[in-house]
């Protein structure tokens, strides 16, 4: 029987045993592909960073020649999500999928052939934009799926969803340095050949033909992509990455292109009937608005552990790229621990608080490491970064879906992965700064003094959030 045959009511989860709950359409084949796709974007923001300084001396380049393969990959994915997912919804999310994962084999081929640095940001690039799709598509897939079968999508798979973007960053940089080991720094491009090409033909096989759209539904199909929207955002941002990658010799020129493409964007976007960015409800809802901001921050301070830590262990206290991944390890398994706990939490306001506190004392902590410090010290300061990375991604995006309109929940969401994606950027400018030719102890304390005091602007934030307050 299809789920076209059902009639409506029969598939509600209290008409059936709960064991089998799951299995009406929701099988293990349909969400397999997504999280194997999903899963891929957020891995590739962090497998780097045990990469950058191999990376570096193959190329005879400095940290801020390399900060540029972190920031491209956010640049694209920033513009990049909401767009997809706005194809998603109008050309059919199976395909937007699909699509996606040929871009990410693409990508990967390009930069494990690559012979100029050149050639690996453009592999960067398209990394980017490939595994935006997987997210948002997936989203979507969930979405015709429970329309289909008359029931939503259960929450343990929208838990599993979740998990893999959490789980995946967080074994990011160990998987990395692994790889970076084991094959060398092209593996950590290569890799992404074989998982996109299992995804792409789970993919054929197990998600459903997308659902009729435009004539064959009845309706023509409507875009509202807000393309200028777009472009203005997209290169406002990038003559903003310019700018920050160089903050040893700022380019104090480019200020002005940059407010004046930030105030045609933001006069475009409050006159234009579907923005790319909705000004004026973030403006109306000062809760979700500070939620981004929180967000930011917070992602900002752990990319700089990510990537600036990862890359002093390896040049100032001349680490193996294997050795450096597993000197994350206890990073890692505390991001995926907490981030499984924070799912199971219903607070919101308890586990943001904490997780802004072990920021600041972890930033606290790199500012006192040098040289000789023990290697315990070290497992320990990765392991204060990694606490929060699993609450605040699970507590955020709990305060997305609590303070966002209902009917704007995946724009919302957009918006959150975006706020995230410019944390990253201003974090690889941070480092950048910091590091310049070659990371020290006087570049890891710039930065941990830098990040010290953001932490304490993180908890102020916080605890003084008045739409926090009523959930503990």
């Amino acid at each position: 029987m299809t789920g076209r045959e059902v009639p409506p009511g029969a598939t509600r989860a209290t008409d059936r045993p709960r064991r089998t709950a799951p299995a009406a359409g929701f099988t293990a084949r349909l969400t397999a592909p997504l999280l194997l796709g999903s899963l891929l974007n957020p891995l590739n923001t962090t497998m780097i960073s045990t990469a950058l300084v191999a990376i570096g001396h193959h190329f005879s380049i400095g940290a801020a020649d390399t900060a540029w393969l972190i920031s491209v990959l956010y640049l694209a994915s920033a513009v990049a999500q909401p767009v997809l997912g706005r194809l998603a919804d109008v050309l059919g999310p199976r395909r937007v999928f699909l699509a996606g994962l040929v871009v990410v084999v693409a990508s990967g081929l390009v930069g494990a052939f690559a012979q100029g640095f050149g050639q690996l940001i453009v592999s960067r690039l398209l990394l980017g934009i490939g595994t935006s799709a997987a997210y948002p598509a997936a989203m979507a897939v969930l979405r015709d799926e429970s329309a289909r079968i008359g029931r939503p999508t259960p929450r343990p798979v929208l838990a599993r969803l979740s998990f893999a973007a959490l789980g995946s960053a967080a074994v990011g940089p160990t998987l990395g340095g692994l790889l970076v080991m084991t094959a060398g720094w092209r593996g950590i491009f290569a890799v992404n050949v074989p998982v996109a090409l299992i995804a792409f033909g789970a993919a054929l096989l197990w998600i459903p033909a997308d659902p009729p759209r435009g004539p064959a539904a009845g309706r023509a199909p409507r875009l509202g992509l807000d393309p200028l929207g777009i472009g203005l955002f997209a290169t406002a941002l990038t003559v903003l990455v310019f700018f920050l990658l160089d903050l040893a010799h700022p380019l104090w020129w480019l200020l002005a292109p940059f407010a004046a493409l930030s105030g045609v964007l933001v006069r475009w976007q409050l006159r234009t009937p579907a923005p790319f960015i909705d000004l004026r409800m973030l403006a109306a809802n000062a809760a979700l608005s500070r939620t981004y901001l929180r967000h930011g921050i917070s992602y900002l301070l752990i990319y700089c552990v990510m990537y600036g830590y990862t890359q002093w262990l390896e040049e100032a206290r001349g680490y193996s790229s294997g050795h450096t991944g597993l000197l994350m390890l206890p990073m890692s398994l505390a991001a995926l621990v907490c981030s499984l706990l924070g799912a199971r939490t219903k607070g919101i306001r308890g586990p943001l608080v904490l997780a802004c506190v072990l920021l600041t004392a972890g930033a606290g902590l790199l500012f006192l490491l040098s040289g000789d410090t023990p290697v315990a010290v070290l497992l320990l300061a990765g392991a204060c970064f990694g606490v929060p990375q699993g609450l605040i991604g699970t507590s955020n995006q709990a305060a997305v879906q609590a303070y966002a309109p209902p009917e704007s929940v995946g724009a919302a969401a957009g918006l959150q992965r975006t706020a995230q994606y410019l944390g990253a950027i201003t974090a690889s400018s941070l480092i950048a700064l910091a590091y310049g030719q070659s990371a020290d102890d006087r570049g890891l304390h710039l930065m941990a003094a830098v990040a010290a005091v953001l932490g304490v602007l993180l908890i102020v934030l916080t605890v003084t959030d008045r739409a926090l307050r009523g959930r503990i």
